[in-house]
């Protein structure tokens, strides 16, 4: 099942046609929030604009091995992010800004470069070229127990709940961290995780799939797949409204919280790119380099 929305596969039908005028709708659409995501983890402007521009370039060269799993912005933002996790493994450098960084579990494995963690999770050419039906299946049943579980709780205006199971699944920490953060007790916290699961365990019976991993295993893979379809980031739109002050207070304490104490990379990219938007004009120099550099490799029509 595609999980991207009908006017994305258009878009990317008709540039895999070779068409330029739909490249240039891509580009203009995405150069911004992906150049205010490499800012926030490469100090030289010169260096973002590259390595958006390689990102772009690999993009097409990819385009064919895209299977439509998460939304077209998540696959660009996850080469971008492979760029630079090259790019600081060259330099040895970077700003790590995830909550993840900062509280680690005493009895966790922490990895001795940070941004390894961060990366690990992000879809790459073989993922998304692997033919193991089963995997992929087990991925797309437990993806859509956790969309579920989210929108029950955004439906609701639980978003007490549903910052605890981000932390909890998105951030991977424990639960006296969490107490902490939101002030509340641990056996809250283990309460509302425990019914979380007990709720995705649920939606798993019904879908008829033999699938029953152990604890460590079923969680590290709920993650991961959190990290992957970036489950809880709200609709550029929404980080839009945020911008403006329009939201409902209680979506807006949630955005709040989704952008300043989790920290999404993906999301403050987004802003930055928005606030951007509102400030100037589109960097129109750079705009063409993008397209000088990446119309030769869209199919000659």
């Amino acid at each position: 099942m595609s999980r991207i929305a009908k006017a994305e596969s258009y878009l990317l039908e008709q540039i895999r046609r070779g068409s330029k005028s739909a490249w240039a709708q891509l580009v203009d659409r995405y150069q911004g929030r992906l150049l205010s995501f490499a800012r926030a983890k490469l100090p030289q402007r010169a260096d973002c604009e590259d390595i958006v521009q390689e990102t772009f370039v690999a993009f097409l060269k990819t385009m064919n091995a895209f299977r439509q799993d998460c939304s077209l912005e998540t696959y660009l933002f996850a080469l971008l992010r492979r760029k630079i996790v090259d790019s600081y493994r060259k330099r040895n450098s970077a700003h790590i800004c995830l909550i993840q960084d900062v509280y680690h579990s005493s009895d966790s494995k922490k990895n001795a470069d940070a941004f390894d963690t961060v990366a690990a999770a992000e879809p790459t050419v073989s993922w998304y070229a692997r033919r193991d039906e089963q995997l992929v299946m087990q991925r797309r049943i437990l993806a859509d127990a956790l969309e579920e579980l989210l929108s029950g709780y955004k439906k609701s205006l639980g978003f007490g709940e549903l910052k605890i199971i981000e932390l909890i699944f998105y951030c991977h920490l424990p639960n006296k961290n969490i107490a902490k953060i939101l002030n509340l007790s641990q056996n809250h916290i283990a309460v509302t995780k425990h019914r979380s699961i007990k709720q995705v365990h649920k939606f798993i019976e019904g879908a008829n799939f033999s699938f029953d991993p152990d604890s460590a295993d079923f969680e590290n893979l709920l993650t991961e797949l959190w990290r992957l379809k970036r489950l809880s980031c709200p609709k550029r739109s929404t980080v839009g409204a945020y911008l403006l002050g329009t939201l409902e207070k209680d979506w807006h304490d949630y955005v709040d919280f989704h952008l300043n104490t989790v920290g999404c990379h993906f999301c403050r990219a987004n802003l930055e790119d928005l606030r951007r938007q509102t400030a100037e004009s589109r960097p129109d120099t750079f705009y063409d380099r993008i397209m000088e550099s990446t119309v030769g490799f869209l199919k000659k029509p």
